[in-house]
């Protein structure tokens, strides 16, 4: 099932202006209600709430994502995630909840699109891989990946960079992951989650 956020949603809003550094635009300030930006997936509104600082909230109730309606082929994005630790968790890897960023989206929107995963699963954050049958080759550097990611509970920081077909992932500043020849090569850009409440904010782009 596929719904889009309604123009009184502030889910919804969509900065019109630029980063100011480094030329990068806003896909979602928390403020300004300027038409609907993203697509959703699998879950509704109901799943989502806006905390006041602008961080969206996705409950981590049922399975879905929430996608850009324009597609994009080459630029940088960025943004910050984190897991709500549950109460009495002793040990990260005993951590389940999963997510991940849905690249290039081909054809139709369903739980789950053809697309190339950049996975969040605090377990394995930072893989690459196709999702729909899409294929995707793809590096990993493990020891690099052990060190950049936060505890549970803690924001991190993505930077994604896809370059016709090449996409090379940083968390917090720490070369994780690329992959080479993707078979997808543009298209909207998603979040999913499922299992546990994960917050997303300073969501932006820059096209290159």
């Amino acid at each position: 099932m596929k719904h889009s956020f309604g123009l009184a949603a502030p889910f919804l809003a969509l900065a019109v202006a630029a980063s100011a550094q480094g030329g990068f635009t806003r896909l979602f300030d928390g403020k300004a209600v300027v038409g609907q930006a993203f697509t959703l997936v699998g879950v509704t509104e109901a799943n989502f709430k806006v905390l006041p600082e602008g961080t969206i909230a996705a409950s981590g109730k049922g399975s879905g994502y929430f996608a850009t309606k324009k597609s994009y082929r080459n630029y940088v994005l960025r943004f910050d995630w984190r897991y709500v630790r549950p109460e009495g968790l002793q040990r990260d890897t005993d951590f389940d909840g999963t997510s991940g960023v849905l690249l290039h989206i081909t054809g139709e929107h369903k739980v789950w699109p053809k697309a190339v995963q950049v996975q969040l699963y605090n377990r394995d954050a930072g893989s690459i891989f196709g999702v729909g049958g899409v294929k995707a080759r793809s590096t990993k550097d493990t020891l690099a990946q052990a060190t950049a990611v936060k505890p549970v509970g803690e924001w991190n920081t993505e930077e994604i960079t896809s370059q016709d077909g090449k996409i090379v992932c940083k968390i917090n500043g720490v070369l994780v992951s690329e992959a080479n020849d993707t078979e997808v090569k543009e298209g909207p850009i998603g979040w999913q989650y499922k299992g546990a409440e994960i917050h997303f904010r300073s969501l932006e782009i820059k096209e290159l």
